[in-house]
């Protein structure tokens, strides 16, 4: 008998039934996106250099990346409700592949800038793939099936520094300059994205019952939400400022990496890719442990509970920047690093085990202020790492000491300040 209904359980080794099938290939897609988004972030030692590019414009570059996908994110998910996530995910892979196409094009710096602030709205994908992932499963494996999605999506940041200076050195290995390898090695992104644009309109569906325009689906007309009664709510900006702190590093970390190992350790583009490469290969396992243990004790500390596991992650991720920062040797820097990761991206899943759980009736809007944080502290820590004044370590260090204060903050918030939500009122309000 055909399954049309959201599943009720997460079984990552099973590839049949549209639902599960939606599954591996959303977060297969949202993994191959990081190539086309980051995709010339471990090439920026080769295009720095073939450029010309000052340490102020490369700063600009990176603030770039993240800026446009803050509004992208903001648009997007109203196209998935109104279009549906299949035309929407197609759409944007199409659209997207353009820049990065065409980025190799670029001979200066202000049309590298422009052709990088167009491929940052390829970010939005993240939307797209948690939305989908809700629309296949039941209310009470939303929260994991989200959370597995996403790290492994996620893993594409790490997997893309290790593999896009290999696929440089390989075009260098044919024959080609560094001035025209780097921009060759950005048609392979640009034909990933095609594909998966291919492979998400044939072998997904808009939901469990199938396609939007197949199922005559109509939107159900919502409650406005109260915005005042979210925007006054100080617990919302906590979590944003958090995330801020640890996604908003995520995005900025897979953008600097490799320009701070080969400026302040002297290896090569090649190994400094693999080195960034492990900090991204943290989300296999990472962002999904955080908010896992964050449900758990959630089950026996409630709301409050959850609030001091985050700051707790938060302020390790902290004292881990800061040590990251006053590494003199590549051991301490590598070890340092995988430790910040590890507490980073725990706090990016704790911190969504948390969020909906803050305004029962207005959890969309709670969850895109919260999220949109994580872009916005990406986008100011970019003014940082472009400082003429500041080295990239002192900048980290700077983080660093924010994201401890950001921890207190969450430490010294009263997140139980309604009655606990129960479980059949949130599943009510995220189903």
């Amino acid at each position: 008998m055909k399954n049309n209904q959201p599943l009720s359980s997460l079984n990552v080794l099973n590839f049949s039934g549209v639902q599960m099938r939606t599954f591996h290939i959303t977060w297969f897609t949202f993994f191959m996106c990081f190539f086309g988004w980051f995709g010339l972030a471990p090439l920026m030692p080769t295009i720095r250099e073939d450029l010309g590019l000052t340490k102020g414009q490369v700063g600009n570059i990176i603030i770039a990346s993240v800026s446009a996908t803050i509004i992208a994110r903001l648009l997007i998910g109203r196209l998935c409700d109104t279009w549906g996530p299949r035309k929407t995910y197609t759409s944007l892979l199409v659209l997207c592949s353009i820049p990065v196409f065409l980025v190799g094009l670029s001979h200066s710096y202000e049309t590298f800038l422009l052709f990088r602030l167009a491929i940052g709205v390829i970010g939005a994908s993240f939307v797209i793939t948690q939305y989908h992932t809700s629309v296949m499963f039941a209310p009470n494996i939303k929260g994991t099936a989200n959370a597995v999605a996403g790290g492994w999506g996620n893993l594409g940041g790490g997997i893309t520094n290790m593999v896009m200076p290999l696929i440089f050195a390989g075009i260098v290995g044919l024959g080609y300059t560094k001035g025209e390898a780097w921009r060759l090695a950005m048609i392979v992104p640009g034909t990933l994205l095609l594909i998966c644009a291919v492979l998400y309109f044939k072998f997904t569906k808009d939901s469990p019952e199938g396609n939007y325009e197949d199922i005559n689906r109509t939107i159900v007309k919502k409650e406005k939400p109260n915005i005042m009664e979210v925007i006054t709510d100080w617990r919302v900006w906590a979590l944003s400022i958090c995330y801020a702190m640890s996604f908003g590093m995520e995005i900025t970390f897979d953008n600097v990496a490799a320009l701070h190992f080969v400026d302040n350790f002297g290896v090569d583009q090649k190994m400094a890719g693999l080195l960034a490469g492990l900090f991204g290969f943290m989300n296999i396992f990472a962002r999904a442990l955080g908010g896992i243990w964050a449900d758990k004790i959630g089950k026996t500390k409630g709301l409050s509970g959850k609030g001091k596991l985050l700051a707790l992650l938060i302020a390790l991720e902290g004292l881990g920047l800061i040590f990251f920062a006053s590494s003199n040797t590549l051991p301490m820097a590598i070890g340092s690093m995988i430790l910040f990761a590890l507490f980073l991206k725990m706090a990016n899943g704790a911190n969504y085990a948390l969020t909906p759980f803050i305004n029962s009736k207005n959890v969309g809007l709670v969850a895109g202020i919260v999220g949109a944080g994580g872009n916005i502290g990406g986008m100011m820590m970019g003014f940082l790492f472009k400082s003429d004044k500041l080295t990239y370590a002192e900048a980290f260090q700077y983080v660093g000491m924010a994201a401890i204060v950001a921890a207190l903050l969450i430490l010294v918030t009263k997140f139980n300040k309604t009655a606990k939500v129960e479980k059949s009122e949130l599943v009510e309000n995220l189903a």
